[in-house]
């Protein structure tokens, strides 16, 4: 069974960081391609930040300079590295592939207090 498993959110003051995880639950190899959502209460869901097979990332306006994609190929696990961290980052988030759009995680809270 396909899986993918958000992990690493957290309660952090405004200005402070946070990493989260997107384990997959089989062989990802080298080029599994991978976005990471957020959404709000009350808000749409928004596209955070990507990383598609070729290793090409892609960032949200909001957050470009302050997270970090990167895939760790050994673990099977892709992570979003989040610094400077505003109140407005504050959100479920959610990481899913393209290759299996109907494969979502239960994703991992984000608190960002100010």
């Amino acid at each position: 069974q396909v899986q993918l498993v958000e992990s690493g959110g957290g309660l952090v003051q405004a200005g402070g960081s946070l990493r989260l995880s997107c384990a997959a639950s089989f062989s990802t190899s080298d080029t599994l391609p991978v976005t990471w959502y957020r959404q709000a209460p009350g808000k749409q869901r928004e596209q955070v930040a990507s990383i598609n097979y070729g290793g090409i990332t892609n960032y949200a306006g909001s957050v470009k300079g302050r997270f970090t994609i990167s895939r760790h190929n050994a673990k099977n696990t892709v992570y979003l590295q989040m610094n400077s961290l505003k109140p407005e980052d504050t959100g479920k988030y959610y990481c899913t592939s393209p290759w299996y759009p109907s494969v979502w995680g239960k994703g991992t809270q984000v608190t960002v207090s100010s």
